[in-house]
């Protein structure tokens, strides 16, 4: 599994291509060859890159899921909707869908977020407006993810 820091400001060329910072590329080198699963995200109007054994992982989860479940076929089929395999060009630019920049609303300026194991892709002006319009206070919802006691101590 592969652990990742930072947030990139960067840019869409005409025809939807990203190129990641030096910095981020380098964080990915070990699974650059592996391809990458993009993704509409569940929760923002960004979407998911995923290193093809995150999604692996992901895909053996949602695998077990009984499928005679009327409930978790509709969460495979909006779960799995749009996603595209994508790779690195030459240049170091992925290649966003159109189908999928039109969903997050990408079209020059792009923010690419760190989301532990996954990078999120999101236009900067919807990015801007997430980050500042958080609905909790963050104070609380750290309290509430992190404050726990279920999580081991480090001894």
């Amino acid at each position: 599994m592969i652990s990742l820091i930072g947030t990139y400001e960067c840019k869409a060329d005409a025809k939807g291509r990203v190129l990641f910072s030096s910095a981020l590329k380098k964080q990915l080198q070990p699974v650059l060859n592996e391809g990458f699963v993009i993704k509409r995200a569940v929760f923002q109007p960004c979407l998911e890159l995923y290193s093809m054994e995150e999604w692996q992982l992901i895909m053996a989860k949602i695998n077990k899921l009984n499928k005679f479940v009327k409930k978790n076929n509709d969460f495979i089929r909006r779960f799995t909707a749009g996603v595209k395999i994508v790779e690195f060009d030459a240049a170091g630019r992925v290649l966003i869908p159109k189908d999928l920049a039109d969903f997050a609303g990408i079209s020059k300026q792009v923010v690419l977020s760190s989301a532990v194991n996954i990078i999120e892709i999101w236009d900067k002006e919807k990015y801007e407006k997430a980050i500042d319009d958080a609905t909790v206070d963050f104070a609380v919802l750290a309290e509430e993810v992190m404050g726990n006691t279920e999580f081991d101590e480090v001894s």
